[in-house]
């Protein structure tokens, strides 16, 4: 797995744009410019931060050693992803997990909006 198919996945979810908020580094996935996944490009091996259900991460963390708290973020809710032996399934569900825990967060006029695109 690689960060333009990663990239490429995200950009197809409604209302998902690519920023770069806090450095050329590092890549942030929006929608309604609230965050859903980070990628740092400089990293190797690929790793990706998302937005975990905590029972959700508990359970991550503990079957999945390359699934840990994300660096400078709430560990409860977002984890860190070494993508390198994880099946592709698991990193798209953990995208997709992420996108609608966002989603779900937003106000009833932002969901509404994401209708449109």
């Amino acid at each position: 797995m690689d960060a333009n198919l990663i990239l490429d996945y995200c950009l197809k979810k409604k209302g998902a744009e690519e920023t770069f908020p806090f450095n050329p580094d590092t890549l942030v996935m929006k929608v309604i410019g609230k965050m859903f996944l980070l990628i740092p490009l400089e990293s190797q091996p690929l790793s990706i931060a998302v937005k975990t259900d905590p029972e959700w991460s508990v359970e991550l963390r503990e079957k999945y050693p390359q699934i840990t708290g994300a660096y400078h973020m709430n560990k409860t809710h977002w984890n860190t992803v070494i993508c390198e032996g994880l099946l592709p399934k698991l990193i798209f569900d953990l995208i997709d997990s992420s996108y609608e825990l966002v989603v779900q967060s937003l106000t009833k006029k932002q969901r509404e909006s994401l209708e449109i695109y």
